[in-house]
């Protein structure tokens, strides 16, 4: 299953980029809660204290517990967009979404691969096509991560998201026919006239997605 965390939060009152800019500059990120039946409440979160929580979790699918100020019982949330900064890569507003024991949630989870393909030993090269499939599950539920094997795989092999078993209680929310990964031919380029030279077959890193951001300072209106 996936990490929970803790979060401290203060309710807030100011709304706009001027309240906004405001609290940031004294360390705080404007963020607003929200949920299925609940009202949608302002509150600000230390930026300190995010940073910290956001370089050990992942963002996308850690319940978070929030003890908002005032409030005697911290409140179950998922993030849900995190705007940051296009330049500074600084974040600059935060949406949680409140979740309830028994309420479904849909949410992004990472794909790890294992195992060692027998196509790549070959020569083949490994592409990872699909790095989160969104899974739809109780909040109990989420997994960490989606563990694809890929031990099995030779050249012009693939697997799809129906090859994959899901977890107890999870459902894949994507398309079936997706393709998550497969291992291809190794390319071949013409180097001198009568000579071959193949590409070199290293594994692609894949980049790491940090979250979901409109990237504009000026769009984080409430």
């Amino acid at each position: 299953m996936a990490t929970s965390a803790n979060l401290k939060a203060i309710p807030r009152e100011g709304t706009g980029k001027g309240s906004s800019r405001k609290l940031r500059a004294v360390g705080r990120i404007p963020a607003v809660i929200y949920g299925h039946g609940e009202d949608t409440r302002l509150l600000s979160v230390d930026a300190h204290e995010l940073d910290l929580l956001f370089s050990r979790i992942h963002v996308e699918n850690t319940v978070i517990d929030v003890a908002i100020e005032g409030e005697t019982k911290a409140v179950k949330a998922l993030v849900r967009e995190v705007q940051k900064h296009v330049v500074r890569d600084a974040v600059l507003h935060v949406d949680f979404y409140q979740i309830h024991a028994g309420e479904k949630v849909t949410v992004e989870i990472p794909v790890r691969i294992t195992g060692a393909s027998p196509g790549v030993k070959l020569g083949g090269i490994l592409q990872h096509s699909l790095s989160e499939i969104e899974v739809r599950c109780l909040p109990d539920q989420i997994p960490e991560t989606i563990v694809v094997d890929v031990s099995g795989l030779g050249i012009g092999d693939s697997i799809h998201v129906r090859d994959i078993t899901p977890p107890p209680g999870v459902e894949f929310y994507v398309d079936a026919d997706r393709t998550v990964c497969s291992v291809m031919a190794p390319v071949v380029v013409a180097a001198e006239p009568g000579e071959v030279a193949e590409v070199p077959t290293d594994a692609v890193a894949e980049p790491e997605v940090i979250g979901k951001g409109k990237g504009e300072e000026d769009e984080d209106e409430d």
